[in-house]
């Protein structure tokens, strides 16, 4: 994008307090050959929450954890409140940013209590033994997500709802300014779906920026203040859901014809119709 369409996006959605957070200058990564990423350029403001959309393969999980530095082999710059992520040590970045992954990976019988927990360890300075303060903040997030009733329950036998909120409650807890979430309803029914959205909704409210890589378009319309649609490795636009979501998009995008409206409620709503062969 142009330095002059960026500086419409980061006018356009604005934020509670105006002031930029990230900001993604030139980001290109390669795998073997493979063009995963090229020359992605975009700036959010605090506290937004921002969706992540585009086909498979198109870039959204590579560019997160690009982000948080989960890869490394990047050219480019990223700056989270001015500061350029390489100067980040991995404690350093912990405090700034936090990943909620798309699977909860093994628990090892975890109580929900002790997995949350582990989201303290950026505050950690010696032998871990969690303070009383941790275990505040631990038990302020698990009032906050709705399982503080779940907390010495293991992790491996609560349900697809409840474990999600608890990987968001475990990012929540290391207190970050940017929150990164891959994919948190797909294995979710609808209630629990719009659960997890308004969670995350009320997290970005609190002057936290929350990115989420989700494939329901319909869903990010409707709770997110700005959306980045990807493809191919790259950004086709930015901007408030209800401008840049149309027909047009998703046949671009997609290779799908689909129908875009508002719902009784003013609500944006995308029905795919057929493949484009």
């Amino acid at each position: 994008m142009t330095d002059e369409s960026l500086a419409n996006v980061r006018n356009s959605v604005g934020g509670p307090t105006g002031e930029e957070l990230l900001r993604v200058e030139d980001l290109c990564i390669n795998f073997d050959g493979f063009e995963a990423l090229h020359h992605v350029d975009f700036s959010l403001l605090k506290g937004l929450l921002v969706g992540l959309i585009g086909p498979n393969g198109c870039g959204k999980s590579t560019m997160m954890n690009c982000i948080s530095k989960m890869h490394t082999k990047w050219t480019g710059r990223i700056l989270l409140d001015g500061r350029d992520t390489a100067c980040f040590g991995t404690k350093d970045l912990a405090k700034m940013v936090a990943s909620v992954p798309a699977e909860s990976g093994p628990l090892f019988g975890s109580t929900v209590m002790e997995f949350v927990m582990l989201g303290r360890y950026p505050f950690v300075n010696r032998v871990w033994w969690e303070s009383p303060e941790d275990e505040r903040v631990v038990r302020e997030a698990l009032r906050t997500f709705g399982i503080d009733h779940l907390r010495r329950k293991s992790v491996a036998l609560c349900s697809s709802g409840e474990r999600q909120r608890a990987l968001i409650a475990k990012a929540y807890v290391q207190e970050p300014k940017l929150m990164l979430v891959d994919e948190p309803t797909s294995h979710l029914d609808m209630k629990y779906k719009l659960e997890v959205m308004e969670y995350l909704q009320n997290v970005a409210r609190k002057d936290m920026t929350v990115l989420v890589a989700e494939h329901d378009i319909s869903l990010m319309a409707r709770y997110c203040d700005v959306c980045i649609i990807m493809k191919r490795g790259g950004i086709v636009t930015i901007g408030d859901p209800k401008k840049v979501i149309t027909e047009e998009l998703i046949r671009e995008v997609y290779e799908v014809d689909a129908r875009v409206g508002l719902d009784v409620d003013g609500e944006i709503y995308v029905l795919p119709k057929r493949y484009i062969k």
